[in-house]
């Protein structure tokens, strides 16, 4: 994914959940670009990033990507790009809407957000 679509993606978000004072990253060459940290610094957002070769620092993502990647990528054969899409989408709803999180009290992270106070962000993010 190139920067330009990650700082989209992010605006999006920000729209329906509002500005985040940081964003804690990887070291991914998305997340290192000149055209990502200018968005951030124009936004007024840190950026902080993960020591390299430490997954744990990013524990949701890590989690999530291993998920997606046992449950969708490896799971189905696939002929063309769309039909990657169409079930990922499909997924996201259900992984989001749907499907209790242990990590989250047993929530799906719709709700969660819906309940998350300021403090637990914080907490989230040390």
């Amino acid at each position: 994914m190139c920067s330009q679509r990650v700082t989209r993606t992010l605006e999006r978000i920000m729209d329906w959940r509002g500005k985040p004072c940081s964003i804690r990253v990887d070291n991914g060459p998305e997340f290192t670009s000149h055209h990502f940290d200018l968005w951030c610094k124009k936004q007024g957002i840190t950026i902080q990033y993960t020591q390299p070769g430490k997954p744990t620092q990013n524990g949701y993502i890590e989690r999530f990507n291993r998920s997606y990647r046992r449950e969708i990528l490896d799971a189905h054969l696939f002929f063309n790009l769309s039909d990657v899409r169409d079930l990922t989408d499909e997924w996201i709803q259900e992984y989001n809407n749907h499907r209790p999180h242990e990590g989250l009290g047993n929530r799906t992270p719709i709700e969660a957000a819906r309940k998350i106070s300021k403090k637990e962000a914080e907490e989230v993010l040390k």
